[in-house]
């Protein structure tokens, strides 16, 4: 089973720490900021060994190359944005894969918050590194891609099973969860979810990883049911 540390940093950033138990291979996914990625690695008597980009935002790479100098880790891309990442060593999209070690991890490509943003799926651990697609209740503003895009890729990810882990990249679950209870009012599995995220919140523990399942239930983004549904939805978020 892959072993998942999380490392919180910046104001409000998630940065993931993951070995492969047989091969001892360690991946930093989305690395912001460099020192307490390597001290937690040391902590934990763990070489980095990859470090995995969802996409080009300097909060998710600006760890990059000083990451690689102390460990000669291998920085692992998105392709449609090797242009904006200049440390990146392999460029992959979607349909492509790699490896951790022993592990199958399928690239996903998801268009809408950059351009080129891709997830990390391992479907053997059932877990999901998606950057700053999908949140608790939330998904990732639309920087560069249409709402076409971002609706085709929450409904891809609605039909993985649901008890796939989702570790993004950003305490953002208090926040969209406001807005949720405001998108759909009755929906009880919202109410329910909140109370447990405030208790959470209010002890200073994180609120993620999410499932799919949970997503299904309570994200108002995933659930709309059209383009168009989306897309005053995530209008309206962006003005919330």
């Amino acid at each position: 089973m892959l072993e998942i540390v999380i490392i919180p940093v910046l104001n409000d950033n998630y940065v993931w720490l993951a070995r492969d138990p047989e091969s001892g291979e360690v991946v930093v996914v989305d690395p912001a900021v460099a020192p307490p990625v390597l001290e937690k690695a040391e902590e934990l008597g763990w070489r980095i060994t990859q470090i995995w980009n969802t996409h080009w935002h300097p909060d998710h790479t600006g760890g990059n190359e000083e990451i690689r100098a102390a460990t000669d880790a291998i920085i692992i891309g998105p392709r449609g944005e090797r242009d904006k990442i200049p440390s990146i060593d392999v460029a992959v999209s979607g349909g492509g894969s790699i490896r951790l070690g022993n592990l199958d991890v399928h690239v996903l490509d998801a268009p809408g918050h950059t351009a080129g943003h891709i997830l990390f799926y391992l479907p053997g651990d059932k877990a999901l590194f998606s950057g700053d697609t999908l949140f608790p209740m939330g998904c990732g503003r639309l920087f560069e891609g249409r709402p076409e895009e971002m609706f085709g890729v929450l409904k891809a990810l609605e039909a993985l099973p649901g008890d796939v882990r989702v570790y993004c990249a950003h305490e953002y679950t208090e926040a969209n969860g406001r807005f949720a209870l405001v998108t759909e009012p009755e929906n009880v599995a919202i109410i329910e979810r909140m109370r447990h995220v405030g208790a959470s919140r209010l002890r200073g523990e994180p609120t993620v990883p999410t499932t799919i399942a949970l997503e299904r239930a309570t994200n108002p983004f995933m659930r709309a049911r059209s383009v168009e549904e989306f897309s005053q939805r995530r209008a309206a978020k962006d003005n919330f």
